[in-house]
């Protein structure tokens, strides 16, 4: 197995570097911006609020990947394929940059997997965060022939071929033949999405950053739970090297600033004022978290309203930080 990074590969990385750094944390937008409901023009005008987040200071903007829409679950992401989205965003924006939480890893061939990463990250000028899963959705292996079971032994195989590919090594079997292109800056930082099925200890030793669940955020004790997970994470990491710790929150952000932080839908959606929402990233920033992707889709405002206050009243505070320039596409 290839083992996580060193934390000096990602100097100069205008992804990794706009999203992360030690002790500071930044802000991102989770897509859809409205949930899917049957109507394929209910997804219309996404782009230009991504825009408007661009302009107004958020980090990243990240995309799902969910490859069948199963009833049963009810969600199914941003409905495109996370591909074809990230390609769509990275030519209508130019700084932001573009994440995934997460693609499914054992549900995709290493090679195709390595392929389209490359090719969103070239075409983005060096933008991509990549968030890994091992699925959580069992109607989709069977689908694809596998065992929901082994997901956890396929997503290890998976992620060494895939960084295999992306340092240059040759399939084997492929007689001589090779992966283009390669990313822009050597490497494509890749986050593991909560466990897994991975060992703590994996996690540590494999994972250029952790994206990870917050439990409970409507009280303090959420995020000091939250700390005591990332420190304990970070305490086996060799050499304590920094790696980014990422977690997610959907909201419904309410117009008042200082209508209380209350949970909704048993936890799922927390309902907040700008105030409260404000007080949450600064005691996940304490706990060790580098950055927070926000979801809108279960609000009761129009995504770009929330967005825009989001700008003015919170991204302020926790902006997008100073990175290398993505490179140019001339394509």
């Amino acid at each position: 197995m290839r083992t996580a990074a060193p934390a000096s590969s990602w100097v100069g990385h205008p992804g990794h570097g706009r999203m992360f750094a030690p002790g500071e944390l930044t802000v991102g937008l989770f897509l859809p911006l409205r949930p899917y409901a049957g109507d394929m023009a209910g997804l219309r005008g996404q782009t230009e609020v991504v825009q408007q987040a661009e302009r107004g200071g958020f980090a990243a903007v990240w995309v799902r990947d969910v490859p069948l829409a199963d009833p049963a679950f009810g969600d199914v992401g941003q409905v495109y394929d996370p591909w074809t989205a990230l390609t769509w965003l990275a030519a209508h924006t130019s700084r932001i940059s573009l994440a995934t939480g997460s693609v499914v890893f054992p549900l995709r061939h290493p090679i195709d997997l390595a392929k389209q990463a490359a090719s969103v990250d070239h075409l983005s000028g060096g933008r991509l965060v990549l968030g890994a899963a091992s699925g959580d959705r069992p109607v989709e292996f069977p689908a694809y022939g596998l065992d929901h079971a082994a997901r956890g032994a396929l997503y290890r195989e998976a992620v060494d071929s895939f960084r295999a590919l992306l340092e240059g090594e040759r399939p084997a079997g492929a007689d001589g033949a090779h992966l283009l292109p390669q990313p822009v800056h050597g490497r494509i930082p890749l986050l593991v999405t909560g466990s897994s099925q991975q060992s703590p200890e994996w996690i540590a030793r494999y994972a250029d950053g952790w994206l990870v669940y917050p439990g409970a955020t409507a009280t303090p004790d959420g995020p000091r739970a939250l700390g005591r997970k990332i420190e304990a994470w970070r305490s086996a990491v060799p050499g304590r090297e920094f790696r980014p710790a990422v977690t997610n929150e959907w909201i419904d952000l309410d117009e008042d600033p200082r209508h209380p932080p209350t949970p909704l839908r048993g936890g799922f959606v927390l309902r907040t004022g700008s105030e409260g929402l404000l007080d949450l990233l600064g005691r996940w920033r304490d706990a060790g978290v580098n950055h927070g992707a926000l979801g809108v889709q279960h609000g009761r405002r129009p995504a770009a309203e929330v967005v825009a206050q989001l700008a003015e009243e919170v991204v302020p505070h926790f902006p997008a930080l100073a990175a290398a320039e993505p490179l140019a596409s001339a394509w």
